[in-house]
């Protein structure tokens, strides 16, 4: 569903991600982790299409995400850690233009049920610029949702959630993932990873030091899968 092939990107003089190659299958939870400036933003902004590659092929579905932007997007979603919303829009207003946008089957009665899912119905007539960092990002989500996207790409999106608002999250890409989707995750939040994801993708300076199922990573670096705890195995991995 998800397919990064040989992706390089430089800014300048920077090589901010170098060679990395990745799947990504229908119903797969994969949790990108690294230190700061490991390339994880990059990855997920070049597999949204907002910056091109330097080199390599990245693909949503099948359709290359620089040849075949539109048929790409119109399968993806993507949330980035500061929800690009509009002030003046109320959550209703939202929710509405993204349904005209991908020209969403009964668009009002899906609105409705992620409304309640996140609890934002008391909420539908409020603008964007008065509502909470969490609410802003929950209702980012549900416009993420509202298409119902084959693959799903997040940035750090716990931001601002309450503890009910994480639970809620993260049941949700469960029961997308039980319904095929391919779920990215881009966190620091190593307790989500460990819970949540099925698979990790370790990056450190632009260079992928392990893929694969969270159990493996665990005997790669630190040689006892039951015993060490993901927060370890993340120093090992990322340490130099």
């Amino acid at each position: 569903m998800i397919e990064v092939d040989d992706f390089h990107k430089t800014f300048a003089d920077h090589v901010a991600v170098r060679g990395l190659t990745f799947r990504v299958e229908p119903g797969e939870l994969l949790a990108i982790i690294g230190p700061n400036g490991a390339g994880k933003t990059t990855t997920m902004r070049a597999l949204a299409g907002i910056i091109p590659p330097s080199r390599g092929r990245l693909s949503i579905a099948g359709f290359d995400v620089q040849t075949d932007a539109i048929a790409a997007k119109s399968r993806l979603a993507f949330v980035p850690d500061e929800a690009p919303l509009f002030h003046d829009l109320t959550v209703e207003e939202h929710l509405s233009f993204y349904a005209s946008i991908y020209q969403v089957r009964q668009a009002h009665t899906k609105a409705l049920r992620l409304l309640e899912e996140f609890e934002l119905t008391s909420k539908r007539r409020t603008p964007a610029s008065d509502l909470s960092r969490g609410m802003r990002q929950k209702l980012a989500i549900c416009c993420a949702y509202l298409h119902d996207p084959t693959a799903i790409l997040l940035d750090e999106p716990l931001t601002g959630l309450d503890p009910q608002g994480i639970r809620v999250f993260k049941r949700s890409l469960q029961e997308r993932a039980a319904r095929g989707a391919a779920v990215v995750i881009s966190s620091h939040m190593l307790a989500m990873v460990e819970d949540l994801c099925t698979r990790v993708l370790v990056l450190t300076g632009g260079v992928q030091r392990f893929f694969g199922p969270v159990d493996d990573l665990r005997a790669s670096f630190e040689g006892d899968r039951e015993t060490a705890s993901l927060e370890d195995v993340y120093f090992a991995a990322t340490s130099s």
